[in-house]
Parts: structure tokens; C-alpha cells; sequence
């Protein structure tokens, strides 16, 4: 088929995020704080930003010529940029799975939600929480629970070693602790 034919918005949600895609069949976790945050995103995508874009493109469509009206041109863009995002974050918290961290009490085994602390054969330790697929943030320690070292450390214990398959080869991970809190 022709490109002529075919609109841009025709792409499935998910392919517009394509590092928040999920595995076939696989329920979406989340952690209440991650919960609370798309909730805030889409109120916000919802409730502010989009009437007053509609607004503005009013305004713009009312100054006639559509042709060369920056104002009307950006402002169709960018509103169909969030009507996508908001279909997005409306899958997601349908699908949602809300599960608190905080709930589950002592327990030296790794779960969704667990914060571990491992040690590598350098003798270096990094601690992780292990999170939803939409609040992942390596930089501040959040591992989404499909990624590959927190698929390693599932179901594992205080003490036990996980083997993590790298693309510079593997290494070896000493859990050290496992604690369940409320994750900020």
C-alpha cells in the first residue's frame, strides 16, 4: 500500500514506545509510586496541557490561512503527540497490576518490588529495586523486572550466587541482601 494512504497515528501505542514494550501475554507490575506517576502524567497531559492547546489552535485556525500559520501547524502536531500518549497511558494503567513493595513483609527471597544488594567479583556492591516496566530508571537504581539482570535475581536468596549472561561475557553475583520497602 501506498504511503499516500496510510496515516501516521495508524502505529499501534505500544510501537510509539518501543523500550516500554511488554513480552506477549505478560501482566503489567507496577509499584504504587509508579502507579501514582502515569496517573499524575496523564491528569496532567489530560486536564491542562491539552485544553490549552486546543485553545491556541483555535485561536490559530481563526487567523485564517492554515497553510503558513505556525501556531496552527505545531499546535496540530503537538496535540496529536499527546492524544497518543494519553491512549498509551490509558492502556497502561487499565492493564496495570498495582503491587506495594511494602506489603510483603520480611522475606530473603527476590520478588517483584524487592530492593537487593549484590556484590560482583570485584568486590563492588550496587543495590537495585526491581520495579514496573514504566518506572524503570537505572540511574537511580530502579530495574524494570523484565530486564535481564532482574530476570537473573528472581526467586533467588540472601547468600545465593546469580549467574549474569553480559555481551562482555559473564559475571558472577553475590546477593547480599533483600529487603522490601516502600519505594519512593
Amino acid at each position: 500500500m501506498s504511503k499516500a494512504f496510510t496515516r501516521d497515528n495508524d502505529v499501534a501505542d505500544d510501537e510509539q514506545e518501543p523500550s516500554l514494550r511488554l513480552p506477549e501475554g505478560v501482566k503489567n507490575y507496577i509499584t504504587p509510586n509508579g502507579y501514582r506517576r502515569l496517573k499524575e502524567e496523564l491528569d496532567q497531559l489530560w486536564r491542562v496541557e491539552r485544553p490549552s492547546l486546543v485553545q491556541t489552535i483555535t485561536w490559530a485556525v481563526s487567523n485564517g490561512d492554515r497553510s503558513e500559520n505556525g501556531d496552527y501547524i505545531y499546535g496540530k502536531k503537538r496535540l496529536r503527540e499527546i492524544d497518543r500518549r494519553v491512549r498509551f497511558l490509558r492502556k497502561r494503567l487499565e492493564q496495570a497490576v498495582v503491587v506495594d513493595p511494602a506489603q510483603r513483609g520480611a522475606c530473603d527471597q527476590v520478588f517483584f518490588g524487592a530492593t537487593v544488594t549484590v556484590c560482583d567479583s570485584d568486590g563492588c556492591e550496587s543495590t537495585y529495586s526491581i520495579v514496573g516496566v514504566d518506572e524503570a530508571d537505572v540511574a537511580a537504581g530502579l530495574i524494570s523486572w523484565v530486564s535481564p539482570l532482574a530476570r537473573t535475581l528472581l526467586k533467588l536468596r540472601e547468600g545465593e550466587v546469580a549467574v549474569l549472561h553480559t555481551p562482555v561475557g559473564v559475571q558472577e553475583l553475590e546477593i547480599l541482601s533483600v529487603i522490601y520497602r516502600k519505594l519512593e
